[in-house]
């Protein structure tokens, strides 16, 4: 591949294969391009067509609609990343973007918002110094995120009708028909766990939004997401949906009608008190290449609370909650799953729901009702 660091779109040595996926990377710093460029360059099932340095060139850019994934910087000049979103989606509804933005306050929130304006996913942007720290775990992250969209985007390209019942469609990522189980627990749960990634944001948005906080337990969520990201999701979560919910806390006990969500870089447990039930906060290694990640926090519930536990899974790319969602279903607890129609990428729930381990695997827009009805709220 020839990248030009200069100009405003990179060529290629040859016409890039049919199969590859082809990404737009967009970012005021030639630099920064470059260095995300040379990065993928070596993977042959991933080709830059285009490099260009604000949302303006980008959206003349997307006229082409040959473009599967964008990677899209947030603050450029002429047209900044929020601006050039609506844009590119209107242009081709099937593209999946990637905000890129650096660890600040201001832009956590700015990516928080592009992702409820439908943005598929973030990363935190490496700096322009050439030496990125963490690399290579930046490119894993980059590599599997374009992968993972792109091929997303084109299943939704390529869609002609609705898919049939969930339980008789093969899913497009795992072989064999979802096979549900019978949830065995007879006692009202007393905690709902919740683990999501990719397009989680977005999922969790819509879930708060239909489950009345009148549920009568405490909410734990684990969201694949750095430092930061996580309290200003927290907010988000409290603002759009009228929930209590906070950042959890080290030792802070349990209330009904409240939602936790795992702070970044940190693995949240859920542990016996004295005064109930508590959070606990650690650094231990990653779990599924993540940390927060949703196996640890559910081990600890199954721990805790036996079969009284309620677990859903939604979109996300990886298998994180499949280990942790076989010890807590072993313990007497009920999972349900996002299905593959809704989902931005069909990993994790996916793979609770081929290891048999859901009792529901449903739309997102009916997951809610499924949870206050498992709830008793139902109605």
């Amino acid at each position: 591949m020839a990248i030009n660091l200069k100009g405003s779109e990179t060529g290629t040595d040859q016409q890039p294969s049919d199969n590859a996926i082809r990404v737009m990377l967009v970012d005021d710093s030639a630099i920064i391009r470059g260095l995300i460029a040379k990065m993928i360059a070596p993977d042959p099932g991933i080709v830059v067509v285009a490099s260009v340095a604000d949302g303006a060139q980008a959206v003349k850019r997307m006229g082409r609609k040959d473009i599967d994934v964008v990677v899209l910087d947030i603050e450029m000049p002429v047209m900044d990343g929020l601006t050039a979103l609506p844009k590119l989606i209107e242009l081709d509804p099937n593209v999946k973007i990637i905000m890129a933005s650096t660890l600040t306050e201001r832009n956590a929130d700015i990516s928080l918002k592009a992702l409820e304006a439908g943005a598929a996913d973030y990363v935190p942007k490496p700096t322009a110094t050439g030496k990125i720290a963490g690399a290579s775990e930046f490119r894993r992250e980059i590599l599997e995120k374009i992968k993972s969209l792109g091929a997303g985007s084109r299943r939704d390209a390529g869609k002609t009708e609705p898919k049939a019942a969930v339980t008789a469609a093969p899913s497009s990522l795992y072989s064999g028909p979802v096979v549900l189980r019978q949830a065995t627990n007879a006692a009202k749960p007393k905690i709902l766990a919740i683990g999501s990634s990719t397009g989680g944001p977005q999922a969790l948005f819509k879930l708060f939004q239909s489950i009345r906080p009148v549920i009568g337990v405490p909410v734990v969520v684990t969201q694949h997401m750095p430092p930061m990201f996580t309290r200003i999701l927290a907010e988000h979560i409290a603002k759009a949906a009228g929930w209590a919910c906070t950042e959890a806390e080290d030792g802070e006990v349990l209330e009904p009608n409240h939602a936790y969500v795992a702070p970044g870089d940190y693995h949240m447990e859920i542990v016996d008190g004295p005064s109930g039930a508590a959070i606990r906060v650690n650094q231990n290694p990653p779990e599924n290449y993540c940390r927060p990640a949703i196996d640890p926090m559910l081990r600890s519930l199954a721990k805790t609370f036996g079969s009284r536990v309620l677990t859903v899974i939604l979109t996300g790319m990886g298998s994180d909650g499949l280990k942790g969602g076989k010890v807590v279903t072993d313990a007497g607890g009920t999972l349900f799953a996002q299905d593959e129609e809704t989902s931005i990428v069909w990993g994790m729930p996916g793979a609770v729901a081929m290891a048999g381990l859901c009792s529901a695997v449903m739309p997102i827009e009916k997951l809610s009702a499924k949870v206050m009805e498992f709830m008793g709220k139902g109605g």
